[in-house]
């Protein structure tokens, strides 16, 4: 058998339903990004359900940092500004200040400390001030809409929690081999069937909710009347980066009719201008 062979048979993806049924139960999984990004793979669970023992597997078996994938409203919320004002890191990673919690931990280091301040951090009732900084977990700020906005593994973190019916808010450490360099397929999938972990890519986290979620928000539909009759003006919110799009139509029609469709580009000289070009 040629070594290529062995290669495809190694790696061994999983649904994201299989990987949503663990992280709803507390588990860890892999999450691998493209090839043409990172090509790494990252531990990910609940920061919800994570508990020292958790947190000692990842640290001892990822190697990278312990961080704390949360969205921008929970940022907000804890007044976690980003570690710097201009980002420069090639994928625009958000970190912001680092966090231990301050009741009931110690040192912060320990993996008991840092499931603690894990847990709270997507505690509503966790408040600013019950944080120190700086400290031992690095959260990171999520995109809004996800893996749908950016395709990394802090909103792949956070779009499973929130899939799994959890809190949003994942934990995520970068897996590294044992020469220190960084894990990519095939050595994810043996580390992956060595701990008997599901495996799933964020190109299949996105095509998953591209087919299962709505893309676009609908608005308010109002007429619209014009020297050419009275039409129907239905506005849409692109959800991945908050376009808007506009429906004109006229008449009703059955599902099963084929239906006359213009689709018009925007230009601000030509619609609003009237230009010819």
């Amino acid at each position: 058998m040629s070594g290529n062979q062995q290669t495809e048979i190694r790696i061994k993806l999983n649904t994201i339903e299989e990987a949503l049924e663990d992280i709803r139960n507390g588990k860890i999984i892999i999450v691998v990004d493209d090839e043409d990004r990172e090509n790494e793979g990252d531990f990910v669970c609940a920061a919800e359900l994570v508990t020292p023992e958790t947190v000692n597997f990842m640290a001892s078996n990822g190697k990278g940092l312990i961080c704390a994938s949360l969205t921008e409203e929970r940022c907000a919320e804890l007044d976690l500004p980003l570690m710097v004002s201009s980002n420069t890191s090639s994928h625009a990673t958000a970190f912001t200040v680092s966090v231990d919690l301050l009741k009931g931990c110690t040192t912060g280091i320990s993996a008991s400390d840092r499931a603690k301040t894990l847990r709270a951090l997507v505690d509503p009732a966790t408040r600013p001030d019950d944080l120190g900084r700086p400290g031992h977990i690095f959260p990171l700020k999520s995109k809004r809409q996800g893996v749908l906005r950016r395709a990394g593994h802090t909103e792949a973190a956070v779009d499973l929690t929130v899939m799994a019916g959890l809190k949003p808010g994942g934990v995520l450490v970068e897996i590294m081999n044992e020469d220190g360099s960084m894990a990519r397929l095939p050595e994810l999938s043996l580390i992956a069937e060595e701990h008997h972990l599901k495996m799933v890519t964020i190109k299949d986290l996105i095509a998953y909710r591209i087919n299962s979620d709505s893309i676009v928000l609908k608005g308010t539909e109002v007429k619209l009347p014009t020297e050419y009759g009275e039409f129907n003006l239905i506005p849409f919110i692109q959800k991945s980066n908050g376009l808007e799009h506009v429906a004109i139509t006229k008449g009703t029609w059955n599902q099963e009719e084929n239906v006359l469709v213009r689709v018009h580009s925007s230009c601000v000289t030509g619609d609003i201008f009237g230009s010819f070009r």
